[in-house]
C-alpha cells in the first residue's frame, strides 16, 4: 500500500492498510490511522497524528513548523481526527508552546484546496472550508461552520457554530453561532435558516435563534443589554445556549 518512491521514517507508526502515494514523504514521529489514503507528493511531517478513513490529496504539507517568530523547536503537534477530505495544497502547521501546543481539527471535515490552519487553530466536526480560506494562529472554528472561498480570519478571532460567510469574508471579530456574514470588513446578513432546518433544529428553536439575532443586530440594544435579552429567552429556548456560552467567552468582540 506504499508506493516504491515514497519515503516513510521506519519510526512512523501507519496502520496496515494505509496508502501512501508515489513521493510522498512520511516523518519520524507521525502516526497514522486505518483506512486513510495519501496522495501523491504529500510531506507529513513534525509530531503529526491522523485519525481512520482519511483522505489526502496531493502536494499537502502537513505538520510543518509554526510560521511564528517565537517558535523554539517545542514538541508541539497536529492532531487530525476521522473521515476528513483534505483537497489539494492545504498547509496545516504544529502549535506553538504558547497556546494549547497543539493544532486540532476534528471529525468529517471536507477541507478544499488551498486552505491554511496556521498554529493552535481548533476546528470542529462536520465544517466546510471552501478554496483558499485561510485562517491565522489560534483561530477556534465550531461544528457545522461553513467558510467559503477566500475567508480569511484574523488571530484569535473565534467562529461559532453553524455559520456561513460569504466569498472573499474578512473576519477581524468574532462570528457568533448560527449568523451569515460576509464583506470587508464583515457584516451579518440573518442567520443560516436553511442549515439549521437540515440539521433537525424545531421551528421554534429557529425562531428563538431569529429573535436573538434581532436582538444583537436589529434592535438599537447595546451589546449587554442584547446579551441580557437573549439570557431571558434562554429558558424556554435550549438552542440559544451556544450563543449566550460564545457571547460570553467571546474576547475580540463580536462583529456587528
Amino acid at each position: 500500500m506504499i508506493h516504491e518512491t515514497a519515503i516513510v521514517h521506519p519510526h512512523a507508526k501507519l496502520a496496515d492498510d494505509v496508502e501512501v502515494g508515489a513521493y510522498s514523504i512520511i516523518g519520524e514521529h507521525v502516526e497514522i490511522g486505518a483506512g486513510t489514503v495519501i496522495g501523491p507528493h504529500v510531506v507529513i511531517g513534525g509530531r503529526t497524528r491522523i485519525g481512520q478513513h482519511n483522505r489526502i490529496f496531493q502536494f499537502c504539507s502537513l505538520g510543518e513548523i509554526p510560521q511564528d517568530k517565537k517558535y523554539a523547536n517545542e514538541p508541539t503537534r497536529l492532531e487530525i481526527g476521522d473521515h476528513n477530505t483534505i483537497r489539494e495544497f492545504c498547509t496545516f502547521n504544529l502549535g506553538t508552546a504558547q497556546d494549547a501546543g497543539a493544532t486540532r481539527v476534528g471529525n468529517h471535515n471536507w477541507i478544499m484546496a488551498y486552505v491554511h490552519l496556521a498554529h493552535d487553530c481548533q476546528v470542529g466536526n462536520h465544517t466546510i472550508f471552501a478554496n483558499n480560506a485561510q485562517l491565522a494562529g489560534h483561530v477556534h472554528v465550531g461544528d457545522y461552520a461553513i467558510l467559503g472561498g477566500f475567508t480569511v480570519v484574523h488571530q484569535f478571532v473565534k467562529i461559532g457554530a453553524h455559520i456561513i460567510t460569504g466569498m472573499g469574508t474578512i473576519l477581524l471579530q468574532d462570528l457568533p453561532p448560527y449568523v451569515l456574514a460576509s464583506g470587508n470588513p464583515s457584516a451579518p446578513h440573518g442567520i443560516n435558516a436553511e442549515g439549521l432546518k437540515r440539521r433537525g433544529f424545531s421551528s421554534a428553536g429557529i425562531m428563538a435563534i431569529k429573535r436573538a439575532y434581532k436582538a444583537l443586530y436589529k434592535s438599537g440594544l447595546s451589546l449587554d443589554e442584547a446579551k441580557a435579552a437573549i439570557q431571558v429567552q434562554l429558558a424556554e429556548h435550549a438552542e440559544l445556549q451556544m450563543l449566550v456560552d460564545f457571547l460570553a467567552v467571546s474576547d475580540r468582540g463580536i462583529i456587528r
